[in-house]
């Protein structure tokens, strides 16, 4: 299995000191980043789709091995609820398809209050080009249903799995690859993750999607700098296990959060 481990998003005042050095302007913390990950997820486009030319800039960035995730725009997600999904997909692809071969997937993050709308799912997913990496993270319980399950495989549509205090549900393998969102740890300090939780899940993506998978892997407990920290020690635990984790740096280079 090949895990890509990062974090979401990489501005965070809290970062200053424990991943970045005071030394750098905050100008230049995607390229330090990018010293410590191959690969983030941007949410910036979930508030406000930046111009191609931007998603341009940060490939133009960033070293040749680096991959960024999208989030896909609230507008379409949270606004829409995935009606007419054909307009604000094509920007989205438009738009980020500035990164060139630096694209990695795309989350569609759907609303805690939002029911299932199995037909709104499969048009979105429709829009989408179909050699595109799409997962989808659902947040009510009423999506948890055979039928989104089929829709998902259909479109090789990766459900994201997805931990807040523990593993959410749903948690079905629908495609040859996984998209996995850690929230929120149960460690001292919150919102870490501890040891066992961060192995757990290790030991679930080698035995549930195997040798051959791939997985998307991104840390979003940023407060106290959370997030960098355990994202590298996740990858110490996946390639402990044997599995091949894309590049990471040394652990030292982030302050673990106390």
């Amino acid at each position: 299995m090949t895990v890509h481990i990062g974090t979401s998003g990489w501005q965070y005042r809290d970062w200053r000191g424990p991943v970045y050095p005071a030394g750098i302007a905050q100008a230049r913390w995607l390229e330090h980043y990018a010293t410590l990950f191959s690969t983030v997820e941007s949410n910036a486009a979930f508030y406000r789709l930046p111009e191609r030319r931007t998603f341009e800039a940060w490939a133009a960035r960033t070293p040749p091995d680096f991959r960024m995730a999208v989030k896909a725009s609230r507008y379409l997600t949270h606004i829409l609820r995935l009606r007419d999904p054909d307009e604000p997909v094509g920007l989205l692809v438009d738009h980020a398809a500035g990164l060139g071969d630096k694209l990695g997937p795309i989350l569609v993050q759907l609303p805690p209050s939002f029911e299932a709308e199995p037909e709104r799912l499969e048009a979105t997913l429709a829009a989408f080009p179909r050699d595109w990496l799409v997962s989808v993270e659902v947040r009510d319980a009423s999506w948890d249903a055979d039928e989104v399950c089929r829709i998902l495989q259909r479109h090789g549509a990766a459900l994201c799995l997805a931990d807040r205090r523990g593993p959410l549900e749903p948690r079905w393998r629908t495609a040859d690859w996984t998209y996995l969102r850690f929230h929120q740890g149960r460690a001292t300090p919150r919102p870490c993750y501890g040891e066992q939780a961060l192995a757990t899940w290790a030991r679930r993506l080698r035995d549930g999607w195997g040798r051959d998978a791939e997985a998307w892997v991104y840390f979003n407990n940023d407060h106290r700098a959370c997030a960098p920290s355990d994202a590298l020690r996740f990858a110490e635990l996946c390639a402990d296990l044997g599995m091949d984790v894309a590049r990471t740096t040394d652990p030292d280079a982030v302050t673990r959060p106390v």
